[in-house]
């Protein structure tokens, strides 16, 4: 009987995909939770808007999310900055913490910091605030406990601007244990069936044009919650954009185990009120 009442569940992730279906379920359970933090999004940007008034239009904008990751996010600062790639405006979204001294700050006109007025525990939404807030052709990501290698944009770009080049592309990851050493290096081709069934993307090494559907979804996830944000942003912006792979790892991606970070083995496969899936 268990392996009848299952048979349709698992009939569905064949035909659509396990993150297809949690992406599903997510939306409709946490549906109140976004329309909030769409309100609180609205806000922040208009009150934040004047600080960044004098951003310049660069080629492309860097969108660093941050929060209570004062060495780590001073690093990952300066990884940006020296980009060989020069023609870029960096702004670092603080999720309501605290930013360190200013002081601490490179001293360079392309670089903006702001906090929102209080913690919102949603990456999607402090990383729309810093989309929302620059001006730019493309837009690139980074997090605060990550580092680019010096070429990371520029390879990017290269791609991007190319006659028939894609309109989104992400780079390998070389993966980091918590100890400075080495895991693997992650570079897999871009499918949308694989996506579907693999959460190989990840917006650290996503560089994209500039167009109404490069945004973040506005879900409140716990460390519970499959798919991630980074997932979800880059299928969606393949359904009318190009994506493409670039195999080269130009971003130092550390598991951080005091943070979130991609499993990237499939795991078990039950969502709350699947069957199967264990009492909630």
């Amino acid at each position: 009987m268990r392996r009848i009442v299952r048979a349709p569940w698992e009939l569905l992730k064949l035909v659509f995909g396990w993150l297809v279906l949690f992406e599903a379920a997510n939306k409709l359970r946490l549906a109140p939770s976004a329309v909030r933090l769409r309100r609180f999004e609205d806000a922040e940007v208009r009150r934040l808007a004047p600080l960044t008034a004098d951003a310049p239009s660069a080629l492309v904008a860097t969108v660093i999310a941050t929060h209570r990751r004062p060495e780590a996010l001073l690093h990952a600062i300066r990884s940006a900055l020296t980009q060989t790639e020069a023609d870029q405006v960096v702004i670092v979204v603080d999720d309501g913490a605290g930013l360190p001294e200013r002081s601490r700050f490179p001293d360079d006109p392309r670089l903006f910091t702001v906090s929102l007025s209080r913690n919102c525990g949603t990456a999607g939404v402090v990383r729309n605030v810093g989309i929302r807030l620059t001006r730019s052709r493309y837009t690139a990501f980074l997090d605060d406990d990550n580092l680019w290698e010096p070429d990371h944009l520029a390879r990017a770009l290269a791609a991007l601007r190319a006659p028939g080049g894609p309109d989104g592309v992400y780079t390998a990851l070389r993966r980091v244990r918590a100890d400075g050493t080495e895991q693997d290096v992650l570079s897999v081709p871009f499918s949308r069936r694989r996506s579907a069934r693999e959460s190989f993307l990840d917006t650290n090494a996503f560089v994209a044009r500039r167009t109404r559907a490069l945004h973040f979804s506005r879900l409140r996830r716990t460390p519970e919650v499959l798919p991630r944000e980074d997932w979800e942003l880059i299928r969606r912006y393949s359904r009318r954009h190009r994506v493409a792979h670039l195999p080269e790892p130009t971003v130092r991606y550390l598991m951080n185990p005091a943070s979130y970070f991609t499993a990237w083995d499939e795991p078990p496969v039950t969502v709350p009120g699947s069957p199967g899936a264990p009492p909630s």
